[in-house]
């Protein structure tokens, strides 16, 4: 299911997963054009019922009074994603190291809860598609990566239209300065997008801490702990990061 969907003559599959009722309840009514086949308030009963979809929208903060005990943030992304479907997270997070680390926890896209729902459709088309959808948050980080030498995998192209999108201008705005047509411009972000979840999956909290600047031990409240190749995440299990405040 982590595949690029093909969608060809039939509406986009789309699970909800969501602890809040009014968010699965309503997204089906504010996305017509999208076929919703799940709605569920917690990682774990998506898993067991298998759904059929081309991506889930998945919050990131699950846990609540009701299911004090679900999985949730990092942990939740890595069971979905371990369970061959993509996933983006649709949440209030706005901090930019969380939302990195969403990425290195394996999430194909993240989008705003703030962001319009003609945003959100757009992006889950995207995600489905194969593409990787980054918030301006982490596209500003990023740009501080290549910057410093830390992620030198990109291209001279490639990042001209980083340092564009880090500033907030449109394809077109690109176009007419790089003297290049659109969908160039979106065949280079894809693979900047690609590279960056790349970069962040298998790049050390060590590593990613000396090239900003930050202290030892910075990153390790928000980033992913690796896990040995074939080890299975439980419901129990949990990260660092979901110790902090909560912000939904």
């Amino acid at each position: 299911m982590t595949s690029p969907a093909s969608t060809e003559g039939r509406a986009l599959r789309v699970v909800v997963v969501d602890d809040a009722t009014v968010i699965r309840e309503s997204l089906p009514a504010l996305l017509p054009d999208l076929d919703f086949t799940g709605s569920f308030a917690n990682v774990e009963a998506m898993l067991r019922a298998r759904p059929e979809a081309d991506v889930v929208v998945l919050d990131l903060h699950l846990s609540n009074a009701g299911q004090p005990n679900a999985r949730q943030g990092v942990a939740a992304i890595r069971a979905v994603t371990a369970a061959g479907y993509r996933v983006c997270v649709f949440s209030q997070e706005e901090r930019r190291f969380v939302l990195a680390a969403c990425l290195a926890a394996g999430a194909h896209g993240l989008v705003s809860k703030a962001a319009p729902t003609a945003r959100l459709e757009q992006s889950l088309r995207e995600v489905a598609a194969g593409e990787v959808v980054i918030p301006p948050a982490v596209i500003g980080l990023v740009e501080v990566l290549v910057r410093r030498n830390s992620l030198t995998i990109l291209s001279d192209r490639q990042r001209h239209v980083l340092s564009g999108r880090a500033r907030g201008l449109t394809y077109a705005e690109m176009s007419g300065r790089l003297h290049l047509s659109e969908s160039t411009l979106r065949g280079y972000w894809a693979e900047v997008t690609r590279n960056v979840s790349e970069h962040f999956q298998r790049t050390a909290p060590g590593d990613l801490e000396h090239a900003l600047g930050l202290g030892p031990g910075d990153l390790l409240d928000y980033w992913p702990e690796p896990l040995p190749p074939g080890t299975p995440t439980s419901p129990q299990r949990t990260d660092r990061w979901w110790r902090l405040g909560r912000t939904r």
